[in-house]
């Protein structure tokens, strides 16, 4: 009989080596992970479905501000027509200011100016898309217009709308008639599975394992419990200032 070595004997029998008990150990906790993100989207799932609840007095919430057809175009034997194309294209603002005015710094002033608000723009890409909800007559009434984007730092498509002058803002109030129903029981559960991520420092981890990123651009970094640092952000003068009460309170015992 030959003479193995104890790692081809363990290769060669039902034992498991060094090697392969650590793996083991790490996809038995890579598959905790998962679970726990599959939990913690069901959960959120939960959160998303729960009905919306009647409030007994409603309350008003800002200003909202949409298109509607002008008077002389309702009058009109088209008004059917751009009706119908508004209901498509129509888009909502809100504010907390009646005039839907917002701050803008010029020469050294700070001004007032009012929001931008224009009827829904088509990328090309839902223009070529079947799912796009426009007639061929509706069609027509875009033209092609090229605009740069800063962030794509190129030119792109755009098809708007070339009769925006048939329609007008109209403004009321935004009232709020509904809130979202809220479980006692199932908040508690989030919060617990989110504080033991947190408290574990498993979020980059999870991430990972689920998106292949640990995290993205303009990801919060939640800091580490454990790694905290008790005396960030503290001046000298209340360092000095702690450490004095505390020699004080040891001297009195």
């Amino acid at each position: 009989m030959e003479n193995y070595t104890v790692e081809e004997y363990a290769l060669s029998s039902r034992f498991k080596t060094k090697r392969r008990k650590k793996r083991a150990v790490k996809e038995d906790f890579e598959k905790q992970l998962i679970q726990l993100r599959k939990l913690e989207d069901q959960l959120w799932k939960k959160r998303r479905d729960l009905p919306l609840v009647l409030l007994k007095s409603p309350y008003q919430k800002g200003w909202q501000r949409n298109f509607v057809l002008r008077d002389d175009i309702k009058r009109s034997n088209e008004s059917s027509f751009y009706q119908i194309l508004l209901e498509k294209i129509n888009t909502v603002q809100y504010s907390s200011e009646k005039s839907f005015k917002k701050k803008k710094k010029r020469k050294r002033k700070h001004v007032y100016v009012e929001k931008l608000q224009t009827v829904k723009e088509f990328s090309e890409s839902e223009w070529r898309s079947p799912k796009l909800a426009l007639t061929e007559k509706e069609k027509m009434h875009f033209y092609k217009r090229e605009r740069w984007c800063p962030n794509c730092k190129r030119y792109k498509i755009h098809y708007v709308f070339n009769e925006p002058w048939r329609y007008v803002f109209s403004v009321r109030p935004n009232m709020i008639t509904h809130t979202k129903m809220v479980d006692e029981l199932l908040e508690s559960e989030i919060r617990i599975l989110d504080n033991y991520i947190v408290n574990h420092n498993l979020r980059h981890k999870i991430n990972k394992l689920v998106l292949g990123k640990a995290r993205f651009s303009g990801y919060y970094q939640y800091e580490n419990p454990k790694e905290k640092n008790p005396i960030k952000n503290k001046s000298l003068h209340v360092l000095y200032q702690q450490y004095a009460d505390e020699n004080d309170i040891n001297h009195g015992k």
